[in-house]
């Protein structure tokens, strides 16, 4: 008898019935082979057979990792060593390229899901549908180098790296598909940063006042007034004009607390995430980061519960305007609000691939003493991180999900920058 393996081989566990159903099915077919004390193989993607776990915990290790690839023959588990090993059903996930590196981006993403629905089984949570769809789809018909996903990734980064337009991207697009009729590519920029949203690339728009006296967020979200100034939200209303209603201003706010999870999603920077209490300078008259000064040392005196769990994350923030444009002769100042994350080594902290960037907040002027309005998607949020924490995933001890709480230690800026966010006379 043939035994289906296809569900091994589904990406996406946290909403996939048959991933659930087959995995049922291999542990009871598992269960008459644990040894005298209950423990037996566990062919997740990070053991691969070389830890053994109690029975009723390998549901939980297969639904978190994945189950490994390349065992087809499940010797340890109940099958005859004679079955042939090729027995393996293709199922709905068969054509992805096996070795295409979008593979861990997006098992990172999805784990978070997965260890909530482990319990009480798979949900109905379609929102990767499209992702997976285009990491299954290849570029061009006979190209295994690249799946459709993984080449739209490099292609937007292409365009980060070089400044290209929106417009320019779109021309790309239109070209590409124009040369290469059968190329699996999306139609436009506006489609490609949709699927971007997917992997968490995304951002909040937010609709500012006119005069920065209040966000059209939250308790404002529905009104058309500013409720300071009853200043107009749009620039010109649709009933005047058809087409789609235009901001006076608009927020771009970056959620911080999923990125922060995402630190801890792979084990090497997982890892790098405890230097500040495992690679601290023994020496007390040294101070080479922010751990061995007094302050984070009284900080931890007076917060003993998070000082507790090294895990915990401690953020700076720098703040400060510049001219988006180049243009000396133009008068524009848009400010950008950028978090650190000092749990990191001091060569890792501070490189631009670690720094967070959580506001953009928009020009002409600078924001000046009206920074707080600007701020306050950040503060809730880091109340929230603060106060109740986020439940993650940690890659480098046994994916355990923890709770992380996150606490801003300092801001870092020049005195007119600090004038703005302190409230206080200081640059003059």
């Amino acid at each position: 008898m043939t035994i289906d393996k296809s569900w091994t081989t589904i990406r996406r566990r946290g909403s996939s019935n048959e991933f659930w159903n087959g995995l049922q099915h291999f542990l009871q077919m598992a269960k008459p082979f644990v040894n005298d004390r209950g423990f037996i193989k566990c062919p997740c993607r990070r053991c691969l057979n070389n830890a053994s776990h109690q029975l009723e915990d390998l549901e939980s290790y297969i639904f978190r990792n994945g189950f490994m690839f390349g065992y087809n023959q499940w010797i340890h588990h109940g099958e005859p060593a004679t079955v042939n090993a090729g027995t393996m059903v293709a199922g709905p996930s068969g054509g992805i390229h096996e070795m295409d590196e979008m593979f861990d981006v997006l098992d990172d993403i999805i784990s978070e899901d997965a260890d909530e629905d482990a319990v009480g089984g798979p949900s109905s949570n379609d929102q990767y549908d499209d992702l997976f769809a285009a990491l299954r789809s290849e570029l061009y018909p006979g190209v295994s180098s690249f799946s459709s996903l993984n080449f739209l990734v490099k292609l937007m980064h292409l365009k980060v790296l070089n400044k290209w337009t929106n417009k320019s991207f779109d021309e790309l697009l239109k070209f590409l598909k124009l040369a290469f009729p059968k190329i699996d590519l999306v139609e436009s920029h506006y489609e490609a940063k949709k699927l971007m949203t997917k992997m968490g690339l995304g951002y909040s728009s937010i609709h500012v006042c006119k005069n920065d006296c209040a966000l059209f967020w939250k308790e404002n979200s529905l009104k058309d007034t500013c409720p300071v100034c009853s200043e107009n939200q749009w620039k010109l209303q649709s009933s005047k004009r058809s087409g789609k209603n235009v901001p006076h201003k608009v927020l771009r706010y970056f959620p911080v607390g999923p990125r922060l999870k995402r630190l801890f999603a792979t084990s090497k920077t997982a890892k790098l995430m405890r230097w500040h209490s495992t690679g601290k300078s023994k020496d007390n008259d040294v101070m080479q980061h922010p751990v061995d000064d007094k302050s984070w040392q009284e900080f931890d005196k007076r917060h003993p519960q998070f000082a507790d769990d090294v895990r915990n994350v401690r953020l700076g923030l720098a703040a400060d305007g510049f001219n988006p444009f180049g243009n000396m002769s133009l008068s524009y100042s848009m400010w950008p609000v950028v978090l650190t994350t000092y749990n990191l080594p001091p060569w890792i902290c501070m490189k631009a691939e670690y720094l967070m960037l959580s506001l953009l907040i928009p020009g002409p002027q600078s924001p000046g003493k009206d920074m707080d309005i600007f701020l306050r998607p950040l503060i809730d949020e880091l109340k929230e991180l603060w106060v109740h924490g986020l439940d993650t995933r940690d890659a480098a001890y046994d994916n355990g999900v923890f709770r992380m709480r996150a606490a801003l230690l300092w801001t870092v800026n020049d005195f007119p920058a600090r004038s703005s966010l302190s409230g206080w006379s200081g640059q003059g």
